[in-house]
C-alpha cells in the first residue's frame, strides 16, 4: 500500500505534463535520484552524469563498444613522446547562448576544471600543465608527463563544455548552466523535476526528435515502474532486478538490458575526521573481519535475483584488468569473530549509510544479517542522494554504499576512490606506495605493463580495505512501446541522438 500511495503522489505531480499540447513532443524520463548540483566542475554523482548527457556535450564521447568517438572534438592526435594531445574542434558548433565553441572557450573550460577552487576535476587533469588555443579550431593540451587516461577523462565531466559567459559565476554555475548539448535547461524544481527544451542550434539537432525533455527524480524503483505503467513516464532507468520478469511480460512495455562497467562499492572511512577513529576505520583487522562475515554471491542471489556479477574489484570479471587470483576471501564468521578478538573487540557496532532506493536498502539488510554472525551490529541509515554525498564528503560516516558507473580506462575505476587526491576519496585513505603505482600506470600505454602495476596496486588496497567492492551491475531500462531508437551503453548513460517517442 505504501508504494501505491507514493505512486499516486508521483503520478499526481506529473499530471500537468500530460496535456495534449506537450504530449506530442515531450520525452519524460524517471531517474533514480535528484542531482545535487548541475555543474560538471562540482559534480560527484552518477545521476548528474545522466542529466548532463542531455545538457552538456563533451570533447569526446564513448560508444556502446567503449571506443572513443567524436563529439565537440572531431579528431585528436598524440605527440610522438605522449606529452601533448591536439584536438580539432567541430566546425560551426555553438553554445546554447549562441556563442561559438572555439579554442578559446575550450581553454577557458579546461583551465577552470584544472585550477579553480570549486572544481573537483583538478586531480583528473593534474598532468595537464598548459592548454593552448593554437587557432580557432585547434586546442593543444600539454602534459607534464605521459597520461594514458586523458581521453577517458575528456569523455566525462572534465570534457563538458559550458559557455564562457557563465564561468565567472564560479560556485554558482549550477544555477544557470548554459551548456553545449542538445537540450537547454529551462526550469528546475528541486526533488520534483528538471525541464529542458531542444536547442535548435545544436550541431546534431536533426537527430534529436523531442522538443522537450523532463527528468523526474523518483528514488523508489517500484514507484518509477508504476508511473511508467500508468503512462506518466516514457522511459525509466535502473529497473530493479526483481521487476525484470514483470516488465518482460507486460505487452505495453519494452525492457532493454545491457552490459555494464558500473559497480557497487562500500566506502569505509579510514581517515576523514572523528568517525575514522572508530574500530572499523582504525583497524584493518576489523575491516578484514567484516569482509569475512559477508558473501557477495548471497547478496547477488537474494537481493539481485542472480542477475548481477559478484565481484571484489573495480574491473569486471573477464576483462584485462580483473585479477581472478585475487578473489574475495570466502565467508567465514568464525574467522571474523577471531579477528575481532585479536583486535580487542567482542562485537563491533557501526552505521551503514545507503541511498534511499529499495535495491540498495535490501542489499544493506542482507549485509546486516550476515555480518551479525561475524560479530557486527550494523545500523542502516537511508539518505537522499545529495545528502549522502554531502555526508560522506565531510567525513560524517563509517561506511557507505555507492554506485560507480564505470570508465573505459582502469584509472578512472580505481584512482578516483583510492588515490590520496582522488575526488571521491571520501574516507581520506592515503598510501604513498599505492599513489606511486597508480601514477606509474597512468604514464604507460602498454597493457601488460599496466596490468602488472594495477595488480600490485590491488594487493595493497585489498589488504588495507578502504573499499569493499560488492558486485558489477547489469543495466536494465524500461520504456513504453512507443519509444524507439534507444541504444544501451555500458556506462548506463542515456544518449539522446536518434531517440524518438511516439504518442
Amino acid at each position: 500500500m505504501r508504494h501505491l500511495r507514493l505512486a499516486a503522489l508521483a503520478i499526481s505531480a506529473l499530471a500537468p505534463l500530460a496535456t495534449p499540447a506537450l504530449a506530442q513532443t515531450t520525452l519524460r524520463i524517471g531517474i533514480g535520484a535528484d542531482p545535487a548540483v548541475l555543474d560538471p566542475a562540482q559534480s560527484g554523482s552518477f545521476v548528474e552524469r545522466v542529466v548532463f548527457a542531455a545538457m552538456c556535450d563533451k570533447l569526446v564521447d564513448i560508444g556502446p563498444d567503449l571506443q572513443f568517438r567524436p563529439e565537440v572534438a572531431t579528431a585528436w592526435e598524440w605527440s610522438a613522446d605522449g606529452r601533448a594531445l591536439t584536438l580539432t574542434l567541430r566546425d560551426g558548433a555553438r553554445f546554447q547562448d549562441g556563442a561559438p565553441i572555439d579554442a578559446a572557450a575550450v581553454k577557458a573550460n579546461l583551465d577552470r576544471y584544472r585550477t579553480t577552487r570549486e572544481s573537483r576535476r583538478r586531480s583528473e587533469l593534474q598532468q595537464v600543465s598548459d592548454v593552448q588555443a593554437v587557432d580557432a579550431r585547434t586546442v593543444r593540451l600539454v602534459l607534464s608527463e605521459p597520461f594514458a587516461p586523458l581521453l577517458s577523462v575528456l569523455s566525462d565531466r572534465a570534457g563538458m563544455m559550458l559557455s564562457p559567459a557563465v564561468l565567472p559565476m564560479a560556485e554558482r554555475v549550477g544555477e544557470n548552466p548554459v551548456c553545449s548539448g542538445p537540450f537547454r535547461l529551462t526550469r528546475r524544481v528541486a526533488q520534483d523535476r528538471i525541464e529542458m527544451e531542444k536547442f535548435t542550434g545544436h550541431w546534431n539537432a536533426a537527430n534529436i526528435h523531442a522538443d522537450r525533455l523532463v527528468f523526474q527524480p523518483i528514488p523508489d524503483s517500484n514507484v518509477r515502474l508504476l508511473n511508467l505503467r500508468a503512462g506518466q513516464l516514457d522511459l525509466i532507468e535502473r529497473v530493479a532486478p526483481v521487476d525484470v520478469p514483470s516488465v518482460e511480460r507486460d505487452a505495453r512495455l519494452r525492457l532493454v538490458a545491457g552490459d555494464s562497467i558500473a559497480y557497487q562499492t562500500m566506502s569505509l572511512n579510514v581517515g576523514n575526521g572523528p568517525m575514522a577513529q572508530r574500530p572499523l576505520g582504525r583497524d584493518p583487522r576489523v575491516r578484514e573481519a567484516f569482509e569475512r562475515s559477508i558473501d557477495r554471491a548471497i547478496i547477488n542471489q537474494v537481493a539481485l535475483e542472480g542477475r548481477f556479477s559478484p565481484n571484489n574489484q573495480p574491473e569486471a570479471p573477464g576483462t584485462p584488468y580483473h585479477f581472478a587470483d585475487l578473489a574475495a576471501p570466502p565467508r567465514d564468521p568464525a574467522r571474523a569473530q577471531a579477528l575481532l578478538r585479536q583486535a580487542g573487540h567482542e562485537r563491533v557496532a557501526f552505521t551503514l549509510k545507503v541511498p534511499n532506493q529499495p535495491v540498495e536498502a535490501q542489499v544493506a539488510e542482507i549485509i546486516q544479517a550476515m555480518a551479525r554472525e561475524g560479530g557486527f551490529d550494523i545500523s542502516i541509515e537511508t539518505l537522499e542522494s545529495g545528502a549522502m554525498v554531502a555526508a560522506t564528503r565531510r567525513g560524517d560516516y563509517e561506511a557507505a554504499i555507492a554506485i560507480w558507473s564505470g570508465r573505459p580506462d582502469p584509472d578512472g575505476n580505481i584512482a578516483f576512490w583510492l588515490a590520496s587526491d582522488g575526488f571521491l576519496n571520501w574516507g581520506k585513505y592515503a598510501n604513498p606506495r599505492l599513489d606511486a603505482l597508480l601514477a606509474q600506470a597512468r604514464a604507460v600505454t602498454d597493457v601488460a605493463q599496466r596490468q602488472a602495476l594495477y595488480r600490485q596496486a590491488a594487493e595493497i588496497w585489498m589488504a588495507d580495505r578502504p573499499h569493499l567492492m560488492l558486485y558489477h551491475h547489469r543495466w536494465f531500462w524500461a520504456m513504453r512501446r512507443g519509444v524507439e531508437g534507444f541504444v544501451p551503453s555500458p556506462d548506463g548513460i542515456i544518449r539522446f541522438a536518434g531517440l524518438r517517442v511516439a504518442r
